[in-house]
């Protein structure tokens, strides 16, 4: 199942976005592609000299602090991610240090700060910092919200809020502790006077709690003394043009608010409203090329690790957003369809094995796996680039920090072949470009009927366009410029807009005390029909799929905490997984049969849920074995399993009609203290399950339902882990 192992939420962007996980799919899961020929008369060209370095800046403690020199200056440069100088490429602690002096006033500057967990809201963010630069705004900085000290908001004066919500309604990683320093209760009313915000929320209407964590935001800064410079702009992916057709028209209501207020913030704001598309700034980035006859023979990496983490340190947008090398490097020894052959839905079975040693996790806990891309489609677009996929790189922000320590001491530290980082860093086969991609392509085009569909992509106007070509047909980067042969971005461009090759999170279906040195995954494999019927395929699961067990080819992997607490063994348990939402559980029981050999462990309910007993019934003979004698759900032990068929009779059936049959079980198991496990698709099923559960605590106990679940939520008693 695939999930996202940070906090109580999922991993849930749409698949057309490259922004949408279902149980057991991709997380950022886009689409793999056919690759098609491209034309042998493009010429790979070699840059042989290095370009000239930039002169290297160091970082001020101002810019620590998310306060960039630019603010107190009367003509600073934007500040976007892209520059390593940016303060968004580190991370701070939540609490300014006592040495640094207090930040001057920042009334010249526009401070946009973001909280993304898949990169929507940052993408939505670093728009506004170019816009704002565009109307000539004196000084601009984008930054992540866990990069900004939150203790120096009251002295800004204008500063805008761009917040995604994840799951059920939780705050990305990144604004957790920013909202935790909001929620202090010695901030008083008149804490932020003088301080004018607007905040913009990207969402999905699926969900309950539909963009919660902006709504939140919105209100603290209100609390605390704030002043809203336009009303909250919530932007919806269920929408036909998704988060942009709320954001477009939420921007020019900024532009002109601010515009009103001080006319020197944005004086060129006819910029904005009426863009040329003309005038091309400069790229973030510059990429120095060496030829491969350059390279010693001494300087192959052959650890696969450090070339991983090597490839997406120099990456722009994984540098400072990635953990480091692989911590395992583990070989597929079982995979194992668990659905039939003839069924519409293949769901496998994967064992992950690491050889040499165990493998520290625990139950709950989600395995993050790096992707291989199709290496003919990485050849293709190398050959798009005009490029020599042998030659050596080397990447670094223009005019910004300067190149890495490892370089001032070896220069060869930093180089690294073209190709390997295509492979290891720049989505090309399956996520689909972003609009800014097909405006800063219209300045490359040399085709004249080109350019004006790419300008026409970039406007307003056509939005929607864009979106049934792009999103909806699930284009990728590669197809992408197969389509517009005329367009030769430069490829530091390419390596600023290309969607980063993002790492996929599954949860983890075995248990460490069954299965010390293996992790087994339940993985649905993705793949669907576009609205012209173009076939495509998730780009993770689809190559997990096409591995051969005890092959060579070795997966990379990271391991991090989950979003359902493993419990307690003296807890008595309900769990409910329909479909791919068993993973977790698997494990779960796993557990728990390892633990009852030892010592006393609390019973377990579990509710089960898939189509066809015959077709989809997925671990039947596991589950069927716990039922048995002394097993964690035999009902002689207090515990059962209980499955909904929904399609093996007339009149469908799910989970939740199952747990109000056994609503006494239900009830009683509560009374001992039972903790909820929820695990499955975010559409309808976490709102019936609730709903369900609400009314065996009326009907049996007479409570208050919402009270008593939110009392079990509170007391970490009531977990819910979803995915659309």
């Amino acid at each position: 199942m695939a999930v996202d192992p940070r906090g109580r939420r999922a991993l849930r962007e749409r698949r057309e976005r490259g922004t949408a996980a279902t149980a057991g799919l991709d997380v950022w899961d886009g689409k793999e592609r056919r690759v098609q020929t491209t034309e042998p008369s493009l010429v790979p060209s070699i840059q042989r000299t290095p370009v000239t370095a930039a002169a290297a800046r160091p970082i001020s403690p101002r810019q620590r602090l998310g306060i960039s020199p630019s603010s107190i200056s009367s003509g600073g440069a934007t500040t976007f991610p892209f520059d390593s100088a940016a303060a968004g490429s580190s991370r701070l602690l939540m609490s300014p240090s006592p040495s640094l002096p207090p930040p001057l006033p920042a009334t010249g500057r526009l401070l946009v700060l973001y909280a993304s967990q898949t990169g929507n809201a940052m993408d939505a963010a670093e728009r506004v910092g170019r816009e704002a630069e565009r109307g000539g705004c004196p000084a601009v900085d984008v930054l992540s919200m866990d990069s900004f000290d939150p203790s120096c908001l009251p002295g800004e004066r204008s500063v805008v809020f761009v917040v995604s919500t994840t799951g059920q309604g939780d705050p990305p990683d990144s604004m957790k502790g920013f909202w935790r320093y909001l929620r202090k209760k010695e901030l008083g009313a008149r804490w932020l006077e003088g301080l004018r915000y607007a905040v913009f929320g990207l969402g999905d209407s699926g969900y309950q709690k539909y963009n919660f964590a902006a709504k939140k935001i919105d209100r603290r800064l209100l609390q605390l003394g704030a002043e809203q410079i336009i009303k909250i702009g919530l932007g919806n992916d269920q929408e036909s043009s998704g988060y942009e057709g709320a954001l477009d028209p939420w921007l020019l209501s900024l532009w002109r608010s601010l515009n009103q207020e001080n006319l020197s913030l944005l004086p060129r704001i006819s910029d904005i409203i009426n863009p040329s598309l003309n005038n091309l700034g400069d790229s973030k980035i510059e990429v120095v090329y060496y030829s491969s006859d350059d390279a010693p023979q001494d300087f192959i990496v052959s650890d696969s690790k450090k070339l991983i983490e090597r490839a997406r340190t120099m990456s722009p947008a994984l540098k400072f957003h990635n953990d480091g090398e692989p911590q395992y490097m583990l070989k597929m020894v079982t995979n194992q369809r668990l659905t039939k052959e003839d069924s519409e839905k293949d769901v496998r079975h994967f064992e992950l094995e690491n050889p040499s040693s165990a493998i520290s996790y625990q139950v709950g806990d989600a395995l993050e796996i790096l992707p291989s891309q199709d290496p003919s489609a990485v050849n293709a677009f190398i050959e798009c680039c005009n490029l020599d996929p042998d030659c050596y790189i080397m990447i670094r922000a223009k005019g910004g920090d300067e190149v890495s320590k490892c370089s001032l001491v070896n220069g060869m530290m930093d180089r690294m072949k073209l190709k390997t980082f295509v492979a290891l860093t720049m989505d090309v086969t399956s996520a689909s470009p972003r609009r800014y991609f097909f405006e800063i392509m219209s300045y490359f085009a040399t085709a004249e009927h080109e350019k004006e569909r790419l300008q026409y992509f970039a406007s307003p106007e056509g939005r929607e366009d864009l979106y049934k070509y792009n999103q909806k047909e699930s284009r990728t980067v590669l197809e992408v410029l197969e389509d517009f042969p005329s367009v030769h971005m430069p490829f530091e461009w390419l390596v600023q807009l290309t969607p980063p090759l993002k790492k996929r999170a599954f949860s983890i279906s075995s248990s460490p005390l069954a299965h010390p040195n293996q992790i087994h995954l339940t993985v649905s494999v993705v793949s669907w029909l576009t609205p012209f019927k173009r076939a495509r395929h998730g780009l993770c699961s689809t190559w997990l799929a096409g591995l051969s067990p005890n092959e060579e080819k070795l997966i990379p992997c990271w391991i991090h905490k989950g979003s359902l607490p493993p419990p307690h063994p003296s807890v008595p348990l309900v769990l409910i997984g329909p479909g791919t939402g068993c993973a977790p559980f698997r494990a779960f029981v796993e557990e728990r049969a390892a633990q009852s050999v030892r010592e006393p462990t609390a019973p377990v309910l579990f509710f089960f849920g898939c189509r066809n007993e015959d077709n989809d019934f997925l671990y039947k003979d596991l589950w069927l074995k716990h039922t048995q004698d002394k097993g964690v759900l035999s009902p002689k032990e207090g515990g059962g399993l209980f499955v909904a068929f929904s399609r093996d009779q007339p009149q469908k059936v799910y989970v939740q009609h199952k747990i109000k049959e056994q609503s006494a079980r239900v009830w009683n198991l509560l009374c001992s203290g039972a903790a909820i496990y929820v695990a499955g698709s975010s559409t309808k099923m976490p709102a019936d399950v609730t709903a369900a559960l609400e009314e065996v605590v009326r009907q049996k106990g007479g409570e208050a339902a919402s009270g008593w679940l939110g009392k079990l939520e509170r007391a970490g008693k009531f977990n819910i882990e979803t995915w659309s």
